[in-house]
């Protein structure tokens, strides 16, 4: 079925939306869940609550093509539980790691960081003047959440490799938000 088919039901509200929803894009929305919490429970939990949302969202928004709109919701769903799981230290899955990473590159006010980068304009300026490679290494990495490790076996190159890349994208990155006045 395609997205087009999908969003076709969810504006007719024809429940069957979901389960296609869930055939077509579950193992994906769960990965992106998965990647920040570290929990396969948890993040089914946040692909029963992407759904839900997107169940709540659509219509009036009409999201073409659906998987980025259910990866967000996927990717802000998670970061909303880690934040308010009392249970869990911060500390789990590869989220806070990559904020540290981040780090090095914004500064020490780490509170601050979620705030520099939802400058789109500045970000997506700095994004378009990396490589394809690097821009998708970067994204695997700081948006996806992705393990260096498989990020190193996806792209064919080894751990340190990757490593590399992302330090010198990050001296890159604090560079262009000095040059912004984000520093």
């Amino acid at each position: 079925m395609t997205d087009e088919d999908i969003l076709e039901l969810f504006w007719k509200r024809i429940e069957r939306a979901l389960s296609e929803c869930r055939r077509k894009y579950g193992a994906y929305v769960r990965t992106a869940a998965m990647n920040i919490l570290g929990s396969r429970e948890d993040a089914r939990e946040v692909e029963n609550d992407v759904y839900l949302d997107a169940w709540n969202t659509i219509p009036p928004r009409r999201p073409l093509p659906l998987a980025p709109y259910l990866g967000m919701l996927s990717r802000r769903g998670a970061i909303d539980r880690l934040r308010a799981d009392a249970r869990r230290k911060r500390g789990s899955g590869q989220y806070r790691l990559t904020l540290d990473e981040l780090r090095e590159c914004a500064g020490d006010d780490g509170r601050a960081l979620d705030d520099r980068l939802a400058l789109r304009q500045t970000l997506d300026a700095f994004l378009s003047g990396l490589s394809e490679r690097d821009r998708d290494i970067f994204l695997r990495r700081y948006w996806w959440v992705c393990p260096i490790r498989e990020i190193a076996r996806d792209t064919r190159q080894g751990e340190s490799a990757v490593k590399t890349a992302l330090y010198r994208m990050r001296q890159k990155l604090r560079e262009t938000l000095e040059q912004e006045g984000l520093l």
